[in-house]
């Protein structure tokens, strides 16, 4: 053997063990201890072995974790049905100025549970979206979420150059466990349903029904009971919503199943107590920006007796009164998006999970109760010192005014015409040649979180297609 190769051998070794001296002075003083006294294991071996915990905390420090392998494993179509209390959130959807939204604490619970890779390939679908603190007991949403069914199934989409094996069939994740343990207390997965491919959450919906709280105070309620029947059926609530025309609204027909109003319980009937509560419950194919709590609005202004009741059916006339008059809609907090009904869906209960939603409901009842005949505690106290309650309805936006002006002899709001014509010019809108008779139709542009088709509308207020039309409130 050469000299030259000798020597550059003994350089090798002496790298090495310079290498190895490194490596236990990075491993701290309790793989040193380990390795101290168990002398005749092999240390190199020991180290490079990736499932020690000390190579899981290194690879950790320096961002070495293997990335989750999306395309391994199944995908499933499914339908969520959530709760929330929206009272501390700015509405349900994402929105581009907050992300203290209930779908923004909803994705980061997919994100972290790995149930889904982003949004973009989620195929999301919501139901509706409600407004600054409205609450629900029954959104529902449809996603495509990571699935262990390499047998098939329902809505079950596996991977490529994978087939179906039946031996493979394996209990499904626990979706409804995952999720509420990384989401809010207030925001609460209720069920799981497999959906077919294509079922949408928005677009399958059959109703959706909303419920509004409010006390009786010195309301005739009654009289708001009677006028709430007025609703019911197809008719035009441009005059009871927001026209939301910037984000392609511009068909504003929509069709009510039934408005009532009933006390909260039943003994309540015959008592006149004004904090006896009672709920205004509305059921519809599908509903307009704040068209609940505009209807709402209206209600509490006849249930004062400030308006008579054919003033629904007037508002609902656009051809006499084509332009909405000025006025404040009822608040936020009493609102809550109760039920949405679909058809084929075989909601999956999990008995421990549906008791685990339960009690936290009742520890925030138990808190907000407590809280509430406090108050009325002290409101009685003060009665029986010689105050008078007040006749002010509190669940208007805004202060009363010392002098009602009627609805019909307001300022009025912007036509719809004209509206769209604003939106046209600062680009939200296009207009673009249709192709009955050259008739014009106007074309909302898609917003980043938009799902759907825009809405299109010839000029005699015709819907050409779907639209993504708001359906909440």
């Amino acid at each position: 053997m050469s000299e030259s190769l000798i020597q550059r051998i003994k350089e090798l070794e002496a790298e090495l063990e310079k290498l190895r001296s490194q490596l236990k002075e990075n491993s701290g003083a309790g793989d040193m201890m380990s390795s101290s006294s168990c002398p005749n294991e092999n240390t190199d071996d020991s180290r490079s072995d990736g499932d020690t915990r000390s190579g899981k905390k290194d690879r950790k420090k320096f961002g070495k974790e293997r990335p989750f392998d999306f395309t391994a494993h199944p995908r499933r179509h499914v339908a969520l049905r959530l709760t929330y209390l929206g009272w501390a959130y700015q509405g349900f959807a994402v929105q581009e100025n907050t992300d203290n939204t209930v779908e923004a604490r909803l994705f980061e619970a997919l994100l972290k549970t790995r149930l889904i890779q982003d949004r973009q390939s989620s195929n999301y679908h919501r139901c509706g979206r409600t407004d600054k603190g409205v609450s629900a007991f029954s959104q529902v949403i449809t996603i495509d979420l990571r699935s262990t069914q390499f047998c098939g199934g329902p809505g079950v989409t596996l991977p490529e150059n994978v087939h179906a094996k039946s031996k493979d069939c394996t209990a499904e994740l626990p979706y409804v466990k995952m999720l509420n343990r990384v989401l809010p207390q207030d925001v609460r997965i209720l069920d799981w349903a497999p959906a077919a491919e294509g079922f949408s959450a928005r677009f399958d919906c059959k109703s959706r029904t909303y419920r509004y709280y409010f006390p009786r105070g010195s309301l005739d309620v009654a009289l708001m009971a009677e006028a709430a029947k007025r609703y019911e059926g197809t008719h035009d609530f441009r005059n009871l919503c927001k026209m939301d025309v910037g984000n392609g609204v511009l068909q504003f027909e929509r069709t009510i199943l039934s408005a009532t109003i009933q006390p909260v319980h039943r003994k309540l009937e015959s008592s006149t107590d004004q904090y006896d509560l009672f709920v205004f419950e509305i059921k519809g194919l599908a509903f307009l920006y704040h068209q609940v709590r505009c209807m709402m609005a209206v209600l509490l202004l006849i249930g004062q007796k400030l308006e008579s009741p054919d003033i629904i059916d007037q508002l609902m006339d656009v051809t006499n009164n084509p332009r909405k008059p000025q006025y404040s809609m009822a608040v936020d907090y009493p609102l809550v998006l109760y039920d949405c009904h679909f058809e084929g869906l075989s909601w999956q209960l999990e008995a421990d999970e549906v008791n685990h939603v339960l009690s936290s409901l009742q520890q925030h009842w138990t808190q907000s109760a407590v809280r509430a005949h406090v108050l009325h505690g002290m409101i009685r106290g003060l009665e029986e010192r010689g105050g008078v309650s007040s006749n002010h309805c509190w669940l208007v936006e805004g202060s009363r005014q010392k002098n009602y002006r009627p609805l019909l002899q307001r300022p009025c709001c912007e036509s719809l015409e004209s509206r769209i014509n604003h939106f046209v010019k600062r680009g939200r809108l296009e207009r673009e040649e249709g192709g009955n008779g050259g008739e014009t139709v106007h074309r909302g542009k898609r917003s980043k979180h938009s799902h759907g088709s825009s809405c299109l509308l010839d000029t005699s207020g015709t819907p050409k297609q779907n639209s993504d039309q708001k359906m909440e409130l």
